[in-house]
C-alpha cells in the first residue's frame, strides 16, 4: 500500500463519519459534518499530488481514487436530499448521480475493449468534482431550513456542477462513440 492509496482509503473512511455526524441532532452537527466532508474532499487533491510528486502512481490507486470520489459525493447528496426534501436539490443530485453511473459503466466497458485511455479522467472532470465538493460543503454546513444568500449560493453552485456533469459526460461519450458504434455486441 503506497501512501496515496492509504490517503484514498482514509477518504472513504471519512464517509460514515460525516454521515453520522450530519444526522445527529444539534446546531453543531451540520458544520462539523461539512468540515469532515471538506477534509475528505481535500484528500482527493492530496493523494494525487503525493502520487505524482513521489512517483507512487499505481493501477490500484487509479481505480480506487474515482471510486472514493463517487462514494463521497453520492453519500453526501443522499443525506442532503433526505434532509432538505426539496425538488430543487433532488434534480441536480439525480443528474450528478446518473452521470456517475453512466461514466463508470462507460469506463468499465471501454476497458474491456482495451480503450480505457479514451475515457481517462479529464481536466474538466477534475473541475467538475471541485465544484461539486464546494457546493456540497456549503449545503452540508447550512441547516436544511436555511434561507438567504448562502443557501442560494449552495444551490446555484450545485446547478453549475450539474451542468458541468452533463458537459463532461458528453465529452466522454463523444470520445468513446467510435468504439461504441463500431464494436461487436458479442
Amino acid at each position: 500500500m503506497s501512501l496515496p492509496n492509504v490517503i484514498t482509503g482514509a477518504r472513504i473512511l471519512f464517509v460514515p463519519a460525516f454521515v453520522v455526524v450530519y444526522m445527529m441532532p444539534g446546531s453543531w452537527s451540520h458544520p462539523i459534518a461539512a468540515l469532515i466532508f471538506s477534509l475528505a474532499a481535500a484528500t482527493d487533491w492530496l493523494d494525487g499530488y503525493v502520487a505524482r510528486r513521489f512517483n507512487q502512481v499505481t493501477a490500484f490507486g487509479a481505480f480506487l481514487d474515482p471510486v472514493a470520489d463517487k462514494i463521497i459525493v453520492v453519500s453526501a447528496l443522499l443525506i442532503l436530499v433526505a434532509s432538505h426534501s426539496s425538488i430543487w436539490l433532488t434534480l441536480p443530485s439525480l443528474i450528478i448521480v446518473g452521470r456517475e453511473l453512466v461514466v463508470s459503466a462507460l469506463r468499465e466497458w471501454m476497458a474491456e475493449m482495451d480503450q480505457s485511455i479514451t475515457v481517462a479522467v479529464s481536466y474538466l472532470g477534475k473541475i467538475k468534482t471541485t465544484v461539486q465538493m464546494i457546493a456540497i460543503a456549503i449545503l452540508m454546513y447550512l441547516p436544511s431550513d436555511a434561507e438567504g444568500a448562502w443557501i442560494v449560493i449552495g444551490y446555484a453552485t450545485l446547478y453549475v456542477a450539474a451542468v458541468m456533469t452533463i458537459w463532461s459526460m458528453s465529452v466522454y461519450l463523444r470520445a468513446a462513440w467510435p468504439t461504441l458504434r463500431n464494436s461487436d455486441p458479442r
